[in-house]
């Protein structure tokens, strides 16, 4: 039986091991040049999709669903990147630039997963509407919300995690991936939609006051006027179930 091979899905993938020189300089040589569309709650509609794909197949982009939950076009060139980004603005979307608010990484949440506790759609629509038109906020700040203490988005390893419980909202600060990932420090347990909401506006505020080009929450966590009580130990203690 005949199997699919990788390069059957990805047809323009010829990059890794195994090229032959022809295809390393053919690579080498492809355009550099991206735009991230930034999609709350990692949600697009129906016309939404039709509106991409028409900007994608007119450009021949490929279209890359990120880990941050919003769609990256791949294949652009300098001559066609405003155009691709008027286009994009003119359908409606907003697009991944510096010094905006950043968008939270979402689960699906209640009603839609068994175990969740909390309507995260309705949480970071909530957080946006609160604080999306913020500009000028430093970089390396992320947030995600989780709607059960499973944390399937990684609540734990970003500057901000809230995390569902049965009593509540348990907040996180500090948390980090990359080469040397950090826990989240929990820093409130317990607290109501309305309490994350005005927590993240006071660590946003906090970061920025006290951050130059740019830095990740857990070089605050030990400064004495730190906003919040930071508790002993990581952050991957038991939340309330």
């Amino acid at each position: 039986m005949e199997t699919e091979s990788g390069a059957d899905f990805f047809p323009d993938c010829n990059t890794g091991p195994g090229m032959d020189e022809q295809q390393q300089m053919h690579a080498s040589n492809r355009p550099a040049e991206h735009i991230t569309i930034l999609l709350p709650g990692g949600l697009i509609a129906p016309e939404e999709m039709k509106a991409v794909i028409a900007v994608a197949a007119r450009f021949d982009l490929s279209c890359y669903a990120t880990t941050a939950q919003n769609l990256r076009l791949l294949g652009a060139t300098r001559e066609n990147l405003d155009e691709i980004k008027r286009m994009l603005k003119d359908s409606g979307f907003h697009l991944k630039e510096a010094g905006r608010f950043p968008k939270p990484k979402v689960c699906i949440g209640l009603p839609y997963c068994k175990l969740g506790l909390a309507d995260t759609f309705a949480l970071s629509k909530r957080i946006l509407e609160r604080f999306g038109n913020r500009s000028g906020v430093k970089p390396k700040w992320k947030i995600a919300l989780s709607g059960c203490p499973a944390c399937c988005t990684g609540s734990k390893l970003v500057d901000v995690g809230v995390v569902a419980t049965r009593k509540g909202f348990d907040v996180f600060a500090g948390g980090k991936g990359g080469l040397q990932p950090k826990t989240g420090k929990r820093i409130a347990r317990a607290v109501s939609e309305g309490e994350v909401v005005e927590m993240i506006g006071r660590l946003a505020d906090y970061h920025a006051a006290h951050t130059g080009k740019k830095q990740r929450m857990f070089k605050l966590l030990g400064r004495e006027d730190f906003p919040f009580p930071v508790e002993d130990g990581e952050g991957d203690a038991p939340a309330h179930r």
